[in-house]
């Protein structure tokens, strides 16, 4: 139960962010469900893959590579999905890191309330 009001909350996010930020389109509520369920599962099975490959970049950088990472996975997800379109890279970066930022917001809320 508590996956889906993950979920649920970062279709959420991911809808009031389409409307804050002109870069990024997300069609409606199914749409930004389904950015929701595609983040989770790219975050679960590509990110890790990622990250491994390109250690050395991110050491070199000390973890700022990993928002590089982040911003590709976002765009992978705009590349899957028809109804989520994300400008560029900039954009889905800033998109990344407010996303982030809201759910971290809306998952304190949740362990609140437990």
């Amino acid at each position: 139960m508590n996956l889906i009001l993950k979920l649920l909350l970062t279709a959420v996010a991911v809808v009031i962010l389409a409307n804050i930020l002109p870069g990024v389109a997300v069609e409606g509520y199914v749409s930004a469900i389904i950015v929701a369920i595609v983040l989770a599962l790219l975050r679960l099975t590509v990110k890790p893959i990622l990250v491994v490959l390109t250690l050395p970049v991110t050491i070199i950088t000390l973890g700022f590579f990993l928002l590089i990472i982040n911003a590709m996975i976002i765009l992978l997800a705009d590349y899957f999905i028809d109804g989520f379109t994300v400008r560029n890279i900039w954009w889905a970066l800033l998109f990344s890191l407010l996303l982030s930022f809201l759910q971290s917001i809306l998952f304190s809320i949740i362990e609140k309330d437990k």
